[in-house]
């Protein structure tokens, strides 16, 4: 059957044995069964939000700013990266953003629901070793958890006391 210039085919493909198996339905992507969303900020508007209701904070290779939505926002943790020119060219910065992806959602349970943090690798990332990379960014959901849950952070070496000497 055509249709102008396209051709429509049949969704049934015959076999070399002569039987018919159907095509897979592409239509419809697959639908996850935990029943989250994606915890990626996606969005221009949120990040800004971010960088604007929060201060950069600092790790050994990223820096990071976080926020806490409305108490009443029941979504989980959303966690965004940037990966600027600076970092080096596409291969590098796609490759230092697919090793941050892996170790975030390796820590994601940390964080509590109704956070968003945006995280800014350093150069040095697509170096490290992937372990150490893991640690870090558990380190840094770890003080995310700690300061929006309002109790002290693991380390108490990287505490303000509030005294200053």
């Amino acid at each position: 059957m055509t249709n102008g210039s396209q051709v429509i085919c049949a969704a049934a493909v015959i076999a070399s044995d002569g039987n018919s198996c159907a095509l897979r339905d592409n239509s419809v992507m697959r639908d996850d069964s935990s029943g989250r969303r994606d915890p990626r900020l996606r969005k221009h508007a949120d990040y800004q939000r971010v960088y604007k209701e929060s201060r950069k904070h600092f790790s050994a290779s990223m820096s990071y700013f976080f926020r806490r939505r409305s108490e009443e926002a029941q979504e989980p943790a959303r966690v965004g990266l940037t990966a600027g020119k600076v970092l080096g060219k596409a291969v590098a910065r796609n490759r230092i953003k697919r090793r941050m992806r892996e170790a975030v959602r390796m820590n994601l349970p940390l964080l509590p629901a109704a956070v968003d943090v945006v995280l800014h690798p350093r150069k040095s990332v697509i170096d490290m070793d992937f372990g150490k990379l893991t640690t870090e960014v558990r380190k840094v959901f770890s003080t995310v958890s700690a300061q929006v849950e309002g109790r002290p952070a693991g380390n108490p070496a990287a505490r303000n006391t509030g005294t200053r000497r």
